[in-house]
């Protein structure tokens, strides 16, 4: 049975920070590769979910730019995980009328998934009922630097230059700005995850691994975010 929260009350944009694949997986003496088979699993539970709740921007964290440090083995296990997620939904969110989009620099990912990744966002481009960010090869620092050398590119005078203008040449042009970041896990950082898309979010760190983060979990969080009194420095 799931706790029930206020429409009026969700958040705009919801940002998830998928963590705790591994240890969920370490706990049953698994190989980190079925915690991530795991936590695709519940990716895909949370994407209808928040549908059906009524969030307009959902944005999940799920591969850093940080994240190439780990094993050529899991790397590519992510990917070909990523790769299948792309091509197996992508035409299932079309039906529900969602927009996919991807957030992070394309060029360092493999050339399958980049085809992916593209198609997809040109197949749903037109959807309005959610927005689904998928963060891949993100990093925060990174999207600042591009989204400078897109400024310098196009040759905008430093007069010209405001925080309305830099937030357009972010990777999250034209959405509302996060209001609500959950990191999965218990760990309490955002690791580089949408600095300044979040200056005003509220923050909640439930210690469950994301594997276990299911509906009545979003539902214990989206509470949460209701009780929260947000005055934005007033």
């Amino acid at each position: 049975m799931t706790t029930k929260t206020s429409s009026e009350k969700l958040p705009q944009h919801l940002a998830i920070m998928i963590d705790g694949n591994r240890r969920w997986a370490k706990k049953r003496g698994l190989p980190p590769e079925a915690g991530h088979e795991a936590g695709i699993k519940m990716v895909v539970r949370i994407i209808n979910y928040s549908l059906k709740r009524g969030i307009k921007v959902l944005t999940l964290y799920g591969f850093s730019t940080e994240n190439w440090k780990r094993s050529e083995q899991e790397v590519n296990h992510l990917m070909k995980i990523f790769l299948d997620f792309s091509q197996k939904y992508a035409p299932l969110f079309y039906k529900k009328k969602i927009q996919f989009r991807h957030l992070g620099d394309l060029n360092r990912l493999p050339s399958n998934l980049q085809k992916s990744l593209v198609k997809a966002q040109r197949l749903t481009k037109k959807n309005d009922k959610m927005i689904l960010n998928i963060a891949l090869n993100y990093g925060g620092r990174d999207e600042v630097v591009r989204a400078i050398k897109k400024i310098i590119k196009d040759q905008v005078p430093a007069e010209k230059i405001t925080e309305e203008l830099v937030l357009n040449y972010l990777d999250t042009k034209g959405l509302p700005e996060v209001d609500f970041v959950i990191r999965t896990s218990g760990e309490m950082r955002l690791s580089n995850f949408l600095p300044l898309q979040s200056t005003y979010a509220e923050l909640y760190f439930p210690k469950v691994l994301w594997p276990d983060f299911d509906e009545k979990q979003l539902d214990l969080a989206l509470k949460e975010f209701q009780r929260r009194k947000r005055n934005f420095g007033r």
